[in-house]
Parts: structure tokens; C-alpha cells; sequence
């Protein structure tokens, strides 16, 4: 039997990614997932390839009314909803911070921080009436230790890390855990856009001299703490940024 067997999962920003990893891995530990993406033909094409135990539905994580409808849909189509992953997320270049134009800090606010307050108008209700359920916010250690010229993302992951700890306060009572997953500067597509730089081992390697562990995060890496915090094997554990960072915040 694997350690997600019977459980629910909708995880966002699934078509890549951190997101693609961690609905891998939960389908191969035996969820059914709802996988929720901008991205229809990326999202649709690696629900295709996860088979029966995943669905892909479009969603803007930015739209009240796309979460609602992939909430429903999850409901519809597996029953119940267990876990939720928030794991889209998008950022500015790497820049001074009076330079980012006002409509870029608005819309970063709004698929980092705000799809969390849609997602739990959403979920949550139906997470108290079951007595239980899972929410893992994907953070970052930009919220704990900020690099320089990503100021107004780091302030969103920052405000991400804080209203997880919140939430587990808040919903605990109700049997909900929720934590946050912080990882550090990864091999995704916001790369390049976080170096501010082009994409070239000699860039990589100045940021990985700053992670004592001698590399950038792994996809894998993020899915494998998605994971365990879903599991039963961590029912005690909520309201803790959990760094997936190779003591770069230490």
C-alpha cells in the first residue's frame, strides 16, 4: 500500500516544474490529483501521462472564479478534497525594487498571496466539515533570507511563510494542518528572471557558492517534503517553514 493511497489532492502550477513533481509523486503514492495550470497544453499533456488518478483543469490562480471551478471539479470527479499543494507562482526579474512596474507588483501579489486567500474561501470549508485536510504553501527562503533586487517577490513569499503559521493557528482546531515549503533558488523556468542574469555556469555558479550544500534545488527535492508533510507520518507537524534550501538560510 503506498502513503498517499485513497487521498485527494489538487495541486496548482502542475503543468512544471515544483508543481509537475509533486503530482508525480502523489499519483505514484497512490492520490488521485487534480493538477490546476495556466498552461493548457503543458498541464493537459502531463495529466495525459499520469493517467486515470489525474485530471487537469485551466485555472488562473488569480481568478476566484478558476479556483472555485477547479475545487468543484476535484469534489465532482474524486469526492473529496485531502490535500491541497499552492504551489503557483510567478516573479519579477532580478532589478532594482523602484523599477518594477506597478501592474507587475499586482499581479505577483496576485498568484503568490491572494489565489492562498481564494484557495481557502474555497477549500477550507469543505476540509472543517470533513474534520481534516492538508494545505501546503509553497513559500520560499526568499521570505526568510532575501537576495537583493527581487524585493516586492521576496515580500510576497515572505507574506506566503507568515500566513501558513497563521493558518495552522487558526485551523488547527478543525484537524487542518497547513504548512510552508521553502525552498531556495531552483532549476525551474524563473531561473534565469531570479539571476537577472543569462543562464550560464559561470551565473549558476555564484549563487550556488551561497548554499553550503554545493547546489541549486531539484524539483524532486521539493516533491519529496510535499510528500511527507501530506502524509499521516507528519499528523503533528503544522505551522513551520520548512527551508528545502541546503542551509543557505542557516
Amino acid at each position: 500500500m503506498t502513503t498517499l493511497n485513497g487521498k485527494v489532492a489538487i495541486v496548482t502550477g502542475a503543468a512544471a516544474g515544483f508543481g509537475a513533481a509533486i503530482a508525480k509523486l502523489y499519483v505514484q503514492e497512490g492520490a488521485k490529483v487534480i493538477l490546476a495550470d495556466i498552461a493548457f497544453d503543458a498541464g493537459k499533456a502531463m495529466a495525459d501521462q499520469l493517467g486515470a488518478s489525474a485530471h487537469f483543469v485551466r485555472c488562473d490562480v488569480s481568478s476566484k472564479t478558476d479556483i472555485e471551478a477547479a475545487v468543484k471539479t476535484c469534489i465532482e470527479r474524486f469526492g473529496s478534497i485531502d490535500i491541497v499543494v499552492n504551489n503557483a507562482g510567478m516573479t519579477h526579474n532580478n532589478q532594482s525594487m523602484l523599477t518594477v512596474e506597478e501592474s507587475l507588483f499586482d499581479k505577483i501579489f496576485a498568484v503568490n498571496v491572494k489565489s492562498i486567500y481564494y484557495m481557502a474561501q474555497a477549500v477550507v470549508p469543505h476540509m472543517i466539515s470533513r474534520g481534516k485536510g492538508v494545505i501546503l504553501n509553497v513559500g520560499s527562503t526568499a521570505g526568510i533570507r532575501p537576495r537583493p533586487g527581487l524585493t516586492w517577490y521576496n515580500s510576497s513569499k515572505g507574506a506566503v511563510n507568515l500566513l501558513s503559521k497563521s493558518m495552522a493557528v487558526e485551523l488547527g482546531g478543525h484537524g487542518i494542518r497547513v504548512n510552508a515549503i521553502c525552498p531556495v533558488i531552483g532549476e525551474t523556468a524563473m531561473l534565469q528572471q531570479f539571476m537577472g542574469q543569462p543562464d550560464t555556469p559561470e551565473n549558476r555558479a555564484k549563487f550556488i557558492a551561497t548554499i553550503p550544500l554545493g547546489r541549486l534545488s531539484h524539483p524532486s527535492d521539493v516533491a519529496a517534503v510535499a510528500h511527507f508533510l501530506a502524509t499521516d507520518a507528519a499528523e503533528f507537524i503544522s505551522g513551520i517553514e520548512f527551508p528545502v534550501d541546503g542551509a543557505r538560510t542557516v
